[in-house]
């Protein structure tokens, strides 16, 4: 019987997945601080990885702009709320969840990250994040060829320097996306893999 390998980890974590987040989280929007909680929750929306959902009590209400829709999802039926902080105006970016048959959800939203201009886990900002490993400390571009000329491949590698206490081990490592680079092991050349980052097969790039 033939087995099946990927070449990518299969997700482990199921739809729907709650967990509490161990750190404490905060957004701005312009001058004006929208949440500060310590009770976050990761929300697997998709196994791939989580979202935050913030508790309803933390958030300021009166920068939530109701827009009147609503959406059937996986957690209950969503309220779409834009923000709004003087002049600026960031519709869709919240949904807030009132009632939910999934235990903990009740009375959250969930923010587009990009509608804010500065989110903060503890007291560092985050610019890129991970959940499961932390703060993105650094990108690299890549030239491949050894001189001025040489076509550039942006963003193929970053690293963690303070990694999350369960990843203390990656920290100063080096990662290289898998899809956009070439992977020799034993002297054999690697297939890319075909991922939810890179949906499409890619012609080599490094």
């Amino acid at each position: 019987m033939n087995t099946a390998m990927n070449d990518y980890p299969a997700a482990i974590t199921a739809v729907n997945h709650v967990e509490p987040v161990p750190r404490r989280i905060r957004a701005f929007l312009g001058d004006e601080k929208v949440l500060d909680t310590t009770r976050a929750l990761y929300v697997w929306e998709w196994p791939n990885y989580p979202q935050y959902y913030i508790p309803l009590a933390d958030v300021r209400p009166d920068l939530l702009d109701s827009e009147g829709h609503t959406q059937q999802t996986g957690r209950g039926l969503v309220e779409l709320a834009g923000l709004r902080v003087g002049d600026l105006h960031r519709p869709r970016a919240a949904r807030i969840l009132a009632e939910s048959p999934i235990g903990g959800l009740s009375g959250t939203v969930r923010f587009d990250w990009a509608a804010m201009d500065a989110w903060y886990e503890e007291d560092e900002q985050v610019f890129v994040a991970c959940p499961y490993k932390g703060t993105t400390s650094g990108y690299w571009s890549v030239r491949a060829a050894g001189n001025e000329q040489g076509t550039v491949h942006a963003d193929l590698a970053w690293s963690y320097d303070f990694p999350t206490r369960q990843l203390l081990p990656i920290a100063g490592m080096i990662a290289f996306y898998n899809e956009k680079v070439d992977t020799i092991l034993d002297g054999q050349r690697l297939d890319r893999p075909q991922t939810h980052f890179f949906p499409k097969a890619h012609d080599s790039s490094a």
